[in-house]
């Protein structure tokens, strides 16, 4: 079997889908991949993997001329190879593959899977979101043999409104829900290192640094209550960073917002945090929560998505509107006030249902997805 992996983005490929790609491989297929790299430096990445690379010069933008150019590149690259397998991810590079191979599918018996991490519409999402993507999700899905969803809210509205062949359900990309649980952190040095108290009531995020994961609202919440012990820790980069850091200067709290940068220690930085906060206003599933949760953190989320689908109120921790800030604090304030054996209960619960997202878990279902 020859299969063809098409990622926006070298950095999504290198960050989730290695496991998927060893798989494949250790059941006889050749994989390539088909993406952009400029984002990552890749010595040796795709040799490692065992597979050929196929630049390609998706955008992140959908309006950028440059994904016009990525049309052709993929084109001139399907003509020239012959492959069994077609499987898409991301937004700009999945419709582009799937108007590529429409008449590919009809004329070679090529299929074209699609996992979609999330779609950019869901209940509560902007209706701007609704009229630009779902119309062009709902006319690709006809081009689309298996269209993989990764969140319950996502599946129930693919099943019921789009045309793939087949639609199917994969919690997620898997975890290494095992090497998460079992890491061993001493906590003081630990704390000491990120220049953080070590009496602190430490809370953490995790992600990009955009509009969308709504760090603002974390900082405003710790600004407003007021408690010298609160500190507020991200791992991530990206284009709000300055923003964020003049917001926690305006309100008087820059001593208590760490904005760590890209990290590869996310496992030690939450054994060595109290509550993982996600306020994401959409996230597909969301692996860094479910890396909390088997770190036995408890959680504050957002009540938005695919995070809805293991976040619990009162079971996992707590769940408040993206937009409120008033929310975040009593849902914080209950966390805190919450006796040990509360604690004990969500700290149990999540390392529990953290399982059901590991990359074992999702590898088993993939397989079914392949037939392999």
């Amino acid at each position: 079997m020859r299969i063809l992996y098409v990622s926006t983005l070298s950095l999504t490929v290198n960050s989730f889908f290695k496991s998927h790609i060893g798989m494949l491989r250790e059941a006889g297929a050749e994989v390539d991949i088909a993406c952009n790299c400029k984002e990552l430096e890749l010595d040796g990445f795709f040799a490692e993997l065992g597979c050929r690379h196929h630049p390609v010069d998706f955008s992140r933008r959908p309006f950028s001329f440059d994904n016009l150019k990525a049309y052709k590149q993929l084109k001139s690259l399907m003509e020239k190879e012959r492959y069994d397998v077609v499987h898409c991810h991301t937004p700009n590079a999945s419709v582009i593959t799937r108007l590529v191979c429409r008449r590919l599918r009809k004329n070679t018996g090529l299929k074209v899977f699609y996992t979609a991490h999330g779609f950019h519409f869901h209940k509560g999402s902007p209706k701007l979101n609704w009229m630009l993507y779902y119309p062009v999700e709902k006319l690709c899905s006809r081009f689309t043999d298996k269209l993989i969803t990764v969140n319950k809210e996502d599946y129930g509205l693919a099943k019921a409104k789009f045309k793939a062949k087949e639609v199917c359900y994969v919690p997620g990309v898997g975890v290494d829900v095992e090497g998460f649980e079992k890491l061993r952190v001493d906590r003081r040095s630990k704390r000491r290192e990120l220049g953080v108290p070590e009496d602190a009531f430490l809370l953490l995020s995790v992600g990009e640094l955009n509009k969308n994961k709504n760090h603002r609202l974390v900082i405003e919440a710790v600004a407003r209550m007021g408690d010298p012990r609160l500190h507020y820790m991200i791992a991530g980069t990206g284009e709000n960073r300055d923003g964020l850091l003049a917001l926690a200067k305006e309100l008087g709290v820059s001593d208590k917002v760490h904005l760590l940068g890209y990290r590869t220690d996310i496992a030690q930085l939450n054994h060595c945090a109290d509550v993982f906060c996600f306020p994401s206003f959409r996230e597909g599933l969301g692996i860094a929560a479910i890396e909390a949760m088997a770190c036995a953190l408890p959680l504050i989320t957002s009540d938005v998505h695919g995070i809805n689908d293991y976040s619990i109120d009162g079971v996992t921790g707590y769940k408040f509107s993206p937009k409120s800030v008033d929310e975040f604090a009593e849902a914080l304030n209950k966390l805190r006030s919450a006796d040990e054996k509360l604690m004990g209960r969500i700290r149990e619960y999540n390392v529990s249902a953290s399982k059901r997202y590991s990359v074992c878990e999702v590898l088993k279902e993939m397989k079914k997805i392949y037939k392999i």
